[in-house]
């Protein structure tokens, strides 16, 4: 096996630096980290932002004077490359991305190290990857988009499946239907700010809209085709689940990322591989008014006009950037996926991944860590470019997960 120019560099003042530490996630990644990897071991970290007595303050509530601090600024270049070049990996958790990462991004392939975020604007992976991916490619670098609850659980929940079924029953997976049972959580305000943008730039572009509807919009351009379609929008019966399914709000963007990893993985998955995902309600009548019941909020979201009196509502009821659910909500959170699999000789089998802590930042400040750790220290393939978790990580990230981040996989 090969390696990259970047896993055989140790003159790296650090492994990894989180940048935004002193932001709602952030903070949670640092506080991870140091509890979990402490600051005398094998990993050398960093807190980076743009402002010093905020990182001190934070450093001071999560971790300790021996944690160094980075300054850096999102809109000065110099910056930030004098702060990349000093590290093998950037693990950062500032959005909207499409406002603040894409200097970033362009930083780390220059200076040829590694790149982790919780990024689920499509639009923005999309413009990354027809920028970057070539440069990344020949420049050894791993930009992986979506390490958090979008997209981990599914993207490498249906890697595991892929694995298992090969191993288990000599058949790949042909179609799976992948199923929130049973989810608790909050949002932050960060999440809520990214939504926005994605949503606002939308209805100001329809080439924007167009990549968010398009299933196959993190696909090469030559190969946005297939049988899957746009994400579920309605209240339907489900044979699968034998339950009433509604819209699940990450689908958007799970979903690309998991055919961008069939693609990129040379059709691994087979090119008639299909895949989709929606949120169970129920059995029955009270199943489907539940559903119904739930799914209105999500439509308020999607098609709130930006300036209108119902975004300025929303606005009000949703927390604003840099806060965020308690940290008992977080804690008492959890997540359960099913996965429903046609195998390609037409058997059927069934998956499940479930975490601890809520999803979107207990759960997600936890996997992007894991991330960050397995890319700077992990010996992973040459494999480079704008990627997926699991075509970046594959199998070392599925330990960890299952070791460290209260993830669990399992195939029946």
């Amino acid at each position: 096996m090969h390696f990259t120019k970047l896993d055989m560099n140790e003159s790296r003042e650090f492994d990894i630096i989180i940048w935004g530490a002193s932001g709602f996630t952030g903070r949670l990644v640092a506080l991870y980290l140091f509890d979990k990897y402490g600051t005398t071991g094998d990993l050398k970290w960093a807190m980076g932002g743009r402002n010093l007595t905020k990182l001190e303050k934070v450093r001071e509530e999560v971790a300790d004077k021996n944690v160094p601090l980075v300054i850096a600024n999102s809109n000065d270049k110099v910056s930030l490359l004098n702060m990349v070049k000093r590290t093998k990996v950037i693990c950062t958790t500032v959005g909207p991305y499409a406002k603040y990462g894409s200097n970033l991004v362009e930083a780390c392939i220059k200076s040829q190290i590694h790149y982790c975020d919780l990024a689920g604007e499509v639009q923005w992976m999309n413009k990354m990857i027809n920028r970057h991916h070539e440069a990344a490619k020949v420049n050894g670098s791993k930009i992986v988009h979506a390490c958090g609850f979008d997209s981990i659980p599914s993207d490498m929940g249906v890697y595991f499946i892929q694995k298992e079924s090969k191993a288990k029953r000599g058949s790949i997976a042909q179609k799976i239907k992948m199923r929130v049972a049973a989810i608790s959580g909050g949002i932050s305000g960060g999440t809520y700010a990214s939504l926005s943008q994605v949503l606002e730039e939308a209805q100001k572009d329809k080439m924007v809209y167009k990549i968010l509807t398009n299933p196959y919009a993190l696909n090469p351009i030559d190969k946005q085709v297939g049988k899957d379609k746009s994400d579920l929008r309605s209240v339907i019966f489900d044979e699968a689940s034998q339950s009433w399914i509604g819209p699940f709000i990450m689908a958007s963007i799970n979903t690309k990322v998991v055919r961008r990893s069939n693609v990129l993985s040379s059709y691994a998955y087979g090119e008639s591989f299909r895949y989709d995902e929606a949120t169970i309600f129920g059995k029955g009548f009270l199943g489907r008014v539940k559903g119904i019941l739930c799914s209105i909020p999500i439509g308020l979201i999607m098609y709130a006009k930006q300036g209108s009196l119902l975004k300025k509502g929303l606005d009000i009821l949703f927390p604003i950037p840099g806060e965020g659910p308690t940290k008992q909500k977080m804690e008492n959170g959890f997540y359960n996926l099913r996965f429903y699999i046609t195998l390609a000789d037409g058997e059927n089998a069934f998956a499940k991944v479930t975490g601890d802590m809520d999803p979107g930042y207990g759960s997600s400040s936890k996997m992007l860590a894991e991330s960050a750790v397995c890319l700077a220290k992990d010996k992973l393939s040459n494999t480079s470019g704008i990627l997926t978790p699991s075509l970046a990580m594959g199998d070392s990230l599925l330990k960890r997960l299952e070791k460290n981040a209260g993830l669990t996989f399992s195939f029946k």
